[in-house]
């Protein structure tokens, strides 16, 4: 009996060893825990789930920066082609002002000019139909008349205004002539100015008004006094050909 209690006694722990066993477990447990966590960092160190997410944020930085810019270089595109536009305009507005003033410095008479034109054409029929006797008897008043019509034509001419008197013989020029009538006259060449009824007028290049003729018919057609009218008569003869 005391020598089972002795072996008893024996095979229990004693207290000390028993404490280290016990310290000992954790220690163990603490370096394991250590280990994973130093494990799960390598992991993470070469490709774990953060660094992928910052290299999708990072790509869609850079996609998104690159959409923004081609869409400035398109507006900028845009702006640049706008002003363009906008100075051709302006040029052109600039141009045709300057013409539209050019343009109102020269023919801006031209209505009052061609109102004016009968007072010119009643002096001068009232000097053209005076005969020598009454012009002597009334040489004052004539002389008036003359003067008046003289006046009236440097008016005309500070204002570009320069008459069209064709002489009789002359070629008939559509392009300031206006045929009145046409009659046949001996030894006058067809298309030739055989009369002058009114003068015609020019306003700096622009016809005012036609010089009113009339045109011989008949006989032999006149010769071209320009290489236009010849160009003219050329044609005609071609098509009646």
């Amino acid at each position: 009996m005391n020598e089972m209690s002795s072996k008893a006694k024996a095979a229990e722990p004693k207290p000390d060893e028993a404490k280290d066993s016990v310290d000992a477990k954790p220690s163990n447990d603490a370096g394991a825990a250590a280990e994973t966590a130093q494990e799960a960092a390598a992991l993470e160190g070469v490709g774990g789930p953060s660094d992928i997410s910052n290299e999708t944020l990072a790509f869609k930085d850079d996609a998104s920066s690159e959409t923004h810019v081609a869409a400035l270089e398109i507006e900028l595109a845009e702006t640049k082609d706008r002003l363009m536009r906008a100075a051709a305009d302006l040029q052109n507005l600039r141009k045709r002002a300057e013409r539209d003033r050019r343009d109102a410095e020269v023919y801006g008479g031209t209505k009052l000019a061609r109102d004016i034109l009968p007072v010119y054409d009643n002096l001068k029929q009232a000097i053209a139909l005076a005969s020598d006797d009454l012009r002597e008897k009334e040489a004052g008043f004539f002389n008036g008349i003359d003067l008046t019509l003289k006046e009236l034509v440097n008016g005309f001419a500070k204002h570009k205004i320069t008459p069209i008197h064709p002489d009789k013989g002359e070629r008939f020029d559509p392009h300031q002539h206006q045929a009145m009538f046409e009659a046949p006259v001996p030894g006058a060449p067809a298309g030739t100015v055989i009369e002058v009824m009114a003068t015609g007028f020019m306003i700096a290049d622009k016809l005012l008004r036609p010089a009113m003729v009339g045109v011989a018919k008949g006989g032999a057609p006149a010769e071209p006094t320009s290489g236009k009218d010849a160009e003219d008569t050329a044609a005609e003869e071609g098509k009646s050909g």
